[in-house]
């Protein structure tokens, strides 16, 4: 029995160079320039021998390519089918025109995120660049986005106490595990979350779950303003209208069975 249950504990066989490749893959996270193999070493904790041949892998199976000039390596075509397929399996091709009505009846910027990690990725909305379709990857703790994310977590998505140190970005951001433990509370009690200038001076934000017949969030729906456009008597108007493009997208977005 013992060693059935050290069997089953054991890792696959190639898991550490799984995981050593995906890693290198999240290197490119912050949109920066191409990396050479001394950066991805640095920001892996691995040789430059090591980090060069993992991204000589990627690189034949298409998820790098690499500069022949410069010989540094950036993100290759294979990630960008697959980010392509992933947008439109999720249906989220579905979902601009919705917050684009959002944000012309509300005067704000719409975003719709999931969770990442410690992070929430917005992947359709105002803040996707257009240059690039990239969205921010911005703290949980610190966005009425990451709030809901939180508040309403998936099976398998780490507890609050895994995020580590909680960054303050302002002097409104909660940075007390304790604290942001009464913060979720309040929002799961309201039905909502507010950043009122805790990700960045001058920013109010109110955000809403897209919740699954599980009540779950699979997706949070922000709009984002100035405290001046987004007073404390308009945030019921917002979430008015929050609230039903949320409606709208869980109708676009999850299967029938899966709607709350």
């Amino acid at each position: 029995m013992a060693e059935a249950a050290t069997a089953v504990q054991s890792p696959p066989a190639g898991a550490q160079a799984v995981q050593r490749a995906l890693g290198l893959l999240h290197c490119f996270h912050d949109n920066g320039p191409d990396l050479s193999a001394s950066d991805l070493a640095r920001r892996m904790g691995l040789s430059v021998s090591t980090a060069h041949r993992l991204a000589r892998t990627l690189v034949s199976a298409g998820f790098l390519e690499q500069d022949e000039q410069t010989v540094r390596y950036r993100l290759g075509p294979a990630v960008a089918e697959l980010g392509q397929l992933s947008f439109h399996q999720r249906g989220l091709h579905l979902a601009a025109p919705e917050l684009e009505v959002l944000s012309r009846r509300t005067k704000a910027t719409a975003d719709l995120a999931i969770r990442s990690g410690p992070h929430a990725v917005i992947l359709v909305g105002g803040s996707v660049r257009p240059d690039t379709g990239l969205g921010l990857r911005r703290p949980l703790h610190s966005t009425a986005l990451g709030k809901v994310l939180l508040a309403w977590p998936r099976p398998g998505e780490a507890a609050t106490s895994t995020l580590g140190p909680l960054r303050s970005f302002t002097d409104r951001t909660i940075t007390e595990p304790a604290l942001l433990e009464e913060e979720l509370a309040r929002v799961r009690a309201a039905g909502y979350a507010l950043n009122d200038g805790e990700s960045a001076a001058g920013v109010r934000t109110v955000a809403v779950p897209v919740l699954d017949v599980a009540g779950q969030a699979r997706f949070a729906l922000a709009v984002r303003s100035t405290p001046a456009h987004l007073t404390d008597d308009r945030v019921d108007w917002f979430l008015g209208y929050a609230r039903g493009c949320a409606d709208a997208l869980a109708v676009l977005l999850l299967p029938p069975g899966q709607r709350a």
